[in-house]
């Protein structure tokens, strides 16, 4: 996962990079200009929002790159725990997976905005800590609350892999004496993940798109700032249209990067064997 978030961010890097070119050449500049600009609907207002809402594009990506790490290490935690019925903690699990698919994000995002500031000033209150609640920044309500949706439906995609790995190769793992945490390290994990990546990029895909919900708890990330930019000229529809030509190519980046990281890690079948009659012949013999 780190390794196809460094290629997408390498990618996205050179793209902001060619695009800076862009503007600071004033060929951006002179490609608005052509561009019709019409009382109802303006095609120069599309495009001339674009370099200010790719200003927010780093925090659309911390969102979509914490979200991600921290709801594929819950996901992995809650398959483990369902698949080996841990006492209480299966019952736990089976709670918050229910609970967070059958609710809309951004429920969970205001809850996660509103309950963890709750959660801290109680603690704070019983344990007489000192600590400045007012200085928790609203990026970590956002990252818990996507972290967590993220787990509840990739979970099952995770549980599904695992349990898909050949049990042969758990066996011959056990006869090595290998612990059950060398097993899943060595053996389980990796070929899961094999199965479970086509299923995981589509579902990074989902939280990308996702994360424009964060304008909801304050953060003012890519949607945050084409709503803002509309604001100023009523050119809504334009800005919207900016924004989601936007998300259209970063979900485009990662379907292509995922492909390429998909096809990498294939198990392909042996190549045939064809003996030549003599050598046949000579095994036979």
């Amino acid at each position: 996962m780190l390794v196809f978030f460094a290629l997408v961010l390498v990618l996205l890097a050179l793209a902001v990079w060619g695009w800076h070119y862009l503007i600071d050449s004033g060929q951006y500049d002179g490609f608005l200009r052509s561009l019709p600009d019409g009382r109802l609907f303006s095609i120069r207002s599309v495009f001339s929002a674009i370099p200010n809402i790719l200003e927010r594009l780093p925090m659309t990506l911390w969102l979509t790159f914490w979200g991600s790490i921290f709801g594929l290490a819950l996901a992995l935690l809650f398959a483990i725990v369902k698949i080996n019925r841990v006492p209480v903690l299966y019952r736990l699990q089976a709670f918050f997976v229910s609970f967070l698919r059958g609710t809309p994000i951004l429920v969970q995002l205001m809850l996660t905005y509103y309950g963890i500031p709750l959660l801290l000033r109680y603690l704070k209150m019983e344990y007489n800590l000192n600590w400045n609640i007012n200085d928790v920044p609203p990026i970590i309500f956002a990252v818990v609350a996507f972290a967590f949706n993220e787990a509840a439906y990739t979970s099952e995609t995770i549980r599904a892999a695992i349990q898909a790995v050949d049990s042969g190769e758990i066996e011959a793992a056990k006869s090595l004496g290998m612990t059950n945490v060398q097993i899943y390290r060595r053996v389980i994990i990796p070929n899961a993940a094999v199965i479970a990546t086509p299923s995981l990029i589509n579902t990074l895909i989902g939280l990308t798109k996702g994360t424009s919900l964060a304008f909801s708890a304050g953060i003012i990330e890519m949607f945050a700032q084409a709503k803002i930019i509309g604001g100023r000229d009523y050119r809504y529809f334009e800005r919207y249209i900016s924004v989601a030509l936007i998300y259209w190519i970063i979900s485009i980046i990662i379907e292509n990067i995922g492909r390429y990281i998909e096809k990498s890690m294939e198990i392909k079948s042996p190549d045939n064997i064809t003996l030549k009659e003599g050598e046949l012949a000579n095994d036979q013999d």
